[in-house]
């Protein structure tokens, strides 16, 4: 299904990305689930946990509540909020995937249900439904490769990395926002999996972003520096871009 924007379906997507992870969850041992993942301090039982965490809020984001994690109460910031809230909920590895299943099941029916073109509030951003499945995407992925890396499981990029690329560039204001700077015009060309070139931005740009999708995506999502990325910045902004590129919200 293609969506009103010319990407393909990004629920859809979003249920294949949680599809895909749930196939490698389903095959982990009781020692992979107690094992440290990528995320610093988190195991992967503590990762999965963090998603359940998150995706028991969606539906209620949908409904209209103005703070569906109650972040605010748990922490300074985003990052220490949700660290707490992992701390706080800790549990055995089975009943934290059949959390996640639950939670991960009842998030992608209510996006489904929602009104595409009505905002609603997520964590400090307003977003609308489908940006909102996006961002769902974009985490369970970047999570995804802090619990396979580190256990030596093949999690390869796949043509959903649209949803993953197209965030990282159409948040860049936000990032810039959050550096007290103004955006510049940028154009980022990137090669897809499948070899083919997504291109986002002004082509005429004088700054402009290339080389692998997964690449960039990985950059924004804080799982790759810029300079161990192989991208190539040209132009007088674009190297500054990479450094402030990121796929998710913080405060």
């Amino acid at each position: 299904m293609i969506g009103m924007d010319g990407r393909p379906d990004v629920i859809d997507d979003f249920e294949t990305e949680q599809n895909q992870l749930e196939s490698v969850l389903s095959r982990l041992t009781a020692a992979d689930w107690l094992s440290p993942s990528a995320a610093a301090g988190w195991t992967v039982a503590d990762v999965v946990l963090h998603l359940a965490q998150t995706e028991e809020a969606v539906p209620v984001a949908l409904s209209g509540a103005p703070d569906a994690i109650g972040w605010r109460d748990l922490g300074d910031n985003v990052d220490d909020a949700m660290n707490a809230l992992v701390r706080a909920e800790q549990a055995a590895p089975d009943e934290v995937f059949t959390r996640w299943r639950a939670a991960r099941r009842a998030s992608v029916a209510a996006l489904r249900t929602a009104d595409p073109k009505q905002p609603v509030q997520w964590v400090a951003s307003s977003l609308k439904p489908p940006t909102l499945a996006t961002t769902r995407l974009a985490e369970h992925w970047a999570h995804a490769l802090d619990i396979t890396g580190p256990l030596g499981i093949g999690y390869p990029d796949s043509m959903r990395l649209r949803h993953v690329a197209w965030l990282g560039f159409h948040t860049l204001p936000y990032a810039y926002r959050l550096a007290g700077q103004p955006a510049p015009d940028l154009c980022c060309e990137l090669t897809a999996p499948d070899g083919t070139t997504w291109r986002f931005g002004d082509p005429a740009a004088e700054s402009v972003i290339s080389g692998p999708a997964g690449a960039f995506c990985r950059v924004g999502a804080l799982r790759l520096a810029p300079a161990d990325s192989g991208l190539t910045a040209r132009g007088p902004h674009a190297e500054a871009a990479l450094h402030a590129l990121r796929n998710y919200a913080a405060t």
